[in-house]
């Protein structure tokens, strides 16, 4: 039998040989699109990443007969812990060969890891928090990821239920199409009478005051979603650090906000699928494939609705349809008819039927696995 060596990332060159794995793995795959590498690295550098000043992650990848066949980080999130009040530790960034004594190797020393700081219990993947790309491609496998959405083969379901993580939590994404959801006379009709009885007036982000457009932001996001499952607050620093990110890819017309007598009520970010031109670049940015993000932006036909957050006491008055009539015929206008609503908790009730409402279709599910320690 052959020997499984799983051995922890420790320097910069492992690191790339880490991120690049993926390459090897999906190079006869035609619906996986290619991260920007110095995106990954960025994403990985505890040194400049915010999220690790409060969490922790180790890098270990699998070889076998000399031959590397698989990764997987083991993450420590205090700032989870804190909130959640639990022990729960998280695996993230899997990627394995079909082989299930591989995967059985590598999870076996995330839980090693994880265990020793005392955990309890295991949840992923996690790449590396729920704020970022999360969840396992459960259903939905014909068809390229949107932005920021993660994208894994079948098998992957298999080895992680082999190994013997249930289902913890699944997540549900909607396709919209801009007629269908025009066509939808409630949803229009909500968001007319939303309109008329709360004066919600929504504007756009003003991208020539945009630190203070983010303050906005900051106010909203921690308290919109805070009673979420999973939900972990973003830091100062880590909202910084993703709107400097996000910055140069948004359509100020899709970022918007919802003001209520002056009163700030509620926010929205939605994104041009930027993956459709992310995939011919195979990974690389520089030197002149980031002329394309210019050039061909008129090529995106899809975007994603990250985020739709109200506050908390302005929710249930409909004030959701506002906003996705907004996005809808705004999208339209720069020519996006095709969104991606993602990703929504299997049982938050509301945001469910306010993707029905737009006469979505249920096409992508994404699963949260997790084990006990």
């Amino acid at each position: 039998m052959s020997e499984i060596i799983v051995t922890s990332v420790k320097s910069k060159k492992d690191r790339m040989k880490f991120i690049k794995l993926q390459w090897k793995f999906y190079k006869d795959d035609p619906y996986w699109v290619p991260p920007l590498i110095f995106d990954r690295k960025k994403l990985l550098d505890t040194e400049k990443n915010p999220f690790y000043k409060h969490a922790e992650v180790e890098l270990f990848i699998a070889t076998k007969n000399g031959e590397a066949v698989g990764r997987i980080a083991a993450i420590k999130n205090d700032l989870h812990n804190t909130y959640h009040k639990d022990k729960v530790g998280f695996f993230g960034f899997f990627e394995c060969i079909n082989d299930q004594q591989v995967a059985n190797a590598l999870f076996d020393k995330a839980k090693e890891w994880l265990k020793v700081r005392d955990f309890d219990a295991m949840r992923g993947p996690a790449n590396p928090s729920s704020n970022d790309e999360y969840g396992m491609l459960l259903d939905g496998f014909e068809d390229e990821p949107r932005i920021l959405m993660p994208y894994n083969p079948k098998y992957y379901l298999e080895l992680c239920e082999n190994y013997g993580f249930k289902k913890a939590k699944d997540l549900n994404a909607y396709k919209l199409e801009r007629d269908k959801v025009v066509s939808s006379d409630k949803l229009k009709r909500v968001a007319e009478i939303s309109r008329q009885r709360s004066g919600i007036k929504i504007s756009q982000i003003d991208m020539k005051n945009f630190n203070k457009e983010i303050e906005k932001v900051k106010y909203v996001y921690n308290r919109a979603w805070a009673p979420n499952w999973g939900f972990v607050p973003l830091t100062e620093d880590e909202l910084d650090a993703m709107a400097k990110d996000l910055k140069p890819l948004a359509e100020p017309s899709l970022v918007l906000f919802g003001e209520i007598k002056g009163e700030l009520v509620g926010f929205a970010l939605c994104m041009p699928d930027y993956n459709q031109l992310f995939k011919s670049m195979n990974g690389k940015l520089f030197p002149f494939n980031f002329l394309k993000l210019y050039t061909q932006k008129k090529k995106i036909k899809w975007s994603r609705i990250l985020t739709l957050g109200i506050i908390p006491e302005f929710q249930k008055k409909g004030l959701d349809a506002v906003f996705y009539w907004e996005i809808v015929n705004r999208a339209d206008k720069i020519g996006i008819r095709l969104g991606e609503a993602s990703w929504i908790l299997e049982d938050n009730d509301m945001m469910n039927r306010g993707a029905l409402v737009m006469n979505g279709t249920l096409y992508k599910k994404y699963r949260i696995y997790e084990i006990n320690i």
